[in-house]
């Protein structure tokens, strides 16, 4: 089992991180996916993501006694459909990860610190955002800041599951020093102008980071 990170928080919630080490077989025999479920993953050209399709649901598996069903909104949030648990879904070529919550909606994203994130600074920082990471001259440091504001935006945007966001505009994320885990605050504003306000939290591990964030 490749069961990385297990983790309850203090208000109900659990986050959870599976490290993809399994062959592809090992996964199917792990996921015990539904055939319908599993037909789909069939059709996956990818190697690497039908592996992290079936780690999910191994991961899936490991966290709850009862098998659960997973299905997909058609905006694509995840949902399960034997169950009141909210769920939200991430993965990397190396690790899934999810958060669950029986009452409030929630976001998590994950990537690695190994990928260049300079095209999140022109397309998702606001003028606020670009300025803070303006005099980061380390390119190291800046692209793991870099990481950890698209990861925030995700994580929102997962959380308040709404179509066309711009990340730039409806999404700010408040100035934060990197640390191997800390908080985060952010904001949604919608077409209508309504803001509300949500906390964060991260932590780094293995060249990745993970952000979560509850309604």
């Amino acid at each position: 089992m490749a069961l990385y990170l297990r983790k309850e928080l203090e208000d109900k919630t659990e986050i959870a991180v599976w490290k993809i080490e399994e062959t592809e077989e090992e996964l199917r025999e792990l996921s015990a996916a539904p055939t319908d479920e599993m037909e789909e993953i069939s059709f996956i050209k990818s190697e690497s993501l039908r592996k992290q399709r079936l780690a999910v649901r191994a991961l899936l598996n490991e966290l709850f006694e009862e098998k659960v069903y997973l299905s997909h909104h058609d905006n694509g949030k995840p949902y399960l459909e034997n169950s009141v648990t909210n769920i939200s879904i991430t993965h990397t070529t190396n690790y899934v990860a999810v958060i669950l919550n029986d009452n409030e909606d929630v976001g998590i994203d994950i990537e690695s610190l190994d990928r260049d994130f300079s095209v999140v600074e022109r397309k998702a920082l606001s003028d606020d955002e670009l300025e803070d990471i303006e005099d980061i001259e380390d390119q190291k440091d800046k692209n793991e800041h870099l990481a950890i504001y698209w990861c925030s935006k995700e994580a929102i945007f997962k959380l308040v599951s709404q179509y066309n966001v711009d990340y730039a505009e409806q999404i700010e994320i408040e100035r934060f020093r990197v640390r191997e885990e800390g908080t985060i605050s952010g904001t949604f504003t919608d077409k209508d102008g309504y803001s509300e306000e949500h906390e964060l939290e991260y932590i780094t591990f293995d060249r990745h980071v993970l952000v979560w964030v509850v309604g």
